[in-house]
C-alpha cells in the first residue's frame, strides 16, 4: 500500500505564504502523485491544483497566479507553494495520488494539513 503524509500547514496572515509538502512511502513504484485538494468547513472538497505525468499543471481559477504545484519524482514528494494567501484559502489541504495497476491499485489521500489565514 501507499501512505501520503502532508506537512507545512499552519497559521498565516492575509498576504502571507506557505509551502505544503506531501511525502509518499510504501509501494510507490507505480504511484502517480497528481494533485492538491482542499476542504473548508461546511463545504465540499475541491480541486486546487493538479499536475500531469509530464509535468503540466492545472489550477483552480481561485488560486491561479498565486499557487504553484511542483513534483519531485525522485523523492516521491509533491509541493504546493502558496503566495498572497486570502481568508478564503483557509481549509484542510489534502494531496492525492493513484496507482493505475498492480497490487497497490487505487486512489490514495493524505490525512490533510490545516491552513488558516487570518486578517
Amino acid at each position: 500500500q501507499v501512505q501520503l503524509v502532508e506537512s507545512g500547514g499552519g497559521l498565516v496572515q492575509v498576504g502571507g505564504s506557505l509551502t505544503l509538502s506531501c511525502a509518499a512511502s510504501g509501494n510507490t513504484f507505480r504511484l502517480n502523485m497528481i494533485g492538491w485538494y482542499r476542504q473548508a468547513p461546511g463545504k465540499q472538497r475541491e480541486r486546487v491544483a493538479t499536475i500531469s505525468s509530464v509535468g503540466i499543471a492545472n489550477y483552480a481559477d481561485s488560486v491561479q497566479g498565486r499557487f504553484t504545484i511542483l513534483r519531485d519524482n525522485a523523492k516521491n514528494t509533491l509541493y504546493l507553494q502558496m503566495n498572497s494567501l486570502k481568508l478564503e484559502d483557509t481549509a484542510v489541504y489534502y494531496c492525492k495520488g493513484f496507482v493505475p495497476q498492480g497490487t497497490a491499485l487505487g486512489d490514495y489521500w493524505g490525512q490533510g494539513t490545516q491552513v488558516t489565514v487570518s486578517s
